[in-house]
């Protein structure tokens, strides 16, 4: 399991060093993510994507919960009162559950995909000015040296936060 840390960086030339020097620590480059401003040149860094930036996790989440939840209650309306035939149709429950948890689910992540993430909203007024933010994914037995490396090797970076964990996907 990891948990994800954030730094703020002053400029490009400071996330470059601080991407060497994670990957020094043996930091995978797919556990760095760096988040800029737009137009900012971010050649040679890792950038952040589409599941670190926007809200379509969390968006997909909340469809299939809501999704399911309405397919289970028309599938009990439609298995309660039955149209071919004069027994209820309970397996029709299970199939618009799913049916309905999946369009939620597809719903819910295009509407995701163009919400900012939530958890980045603070962090939006330092990347206006110009600054690099550093979201790295660190095993949770690694933190504290990671940390400290950041700390001495690095003191024109600001530690930023710590989220409690970090999704498997993404």
């Amino acid at each position: 399991m990891r948990k994800r840390i954030y730094w703020l960086l002053p400029d490009v030339h400071s996330a470059r060093r601080t991407m060497d020097d994670l990957l020094l620590a043996r930091i995978e480059h797919r556990h760095m993510h760096f988040v800029a401003r737009d137009g900012e040149d971010m050649s040679g860094l890792h950038e952040a994507n589409l599941f670190q930036t926007s809200d379509i996790v969390h968006a997909a989440e909340l469809g299939l919960i809501v999704g399911g939840g309405v397919g289970v209650v028309a599938g009990a309306v439609v298995a309660m009162f039955p149209i071919v035939s004069d027994t209820p149709q309970w397996g029709l429950v299970g199939v618009l559950a799913v049916l309905g948890a999946m369009f939620g689910a597809w719903v819910s992540s295009m509407i995701g995909s163009s919400a900012p993430n939530s958890r980045l909203r603070s962090f939006t007024s330092d990347i206006a000015e110009g600054r690099i933010l550093l979201m790295v994914d660190v095993p949770r037995g690694r933190i504290e040296e990671i940390e400290t490396l950041l700390r001495n090797a690095h003191p024109e970076a600001r530690f930023a936060g710590m989220d409690p964990a970090v999704p498997v996907f993404p």
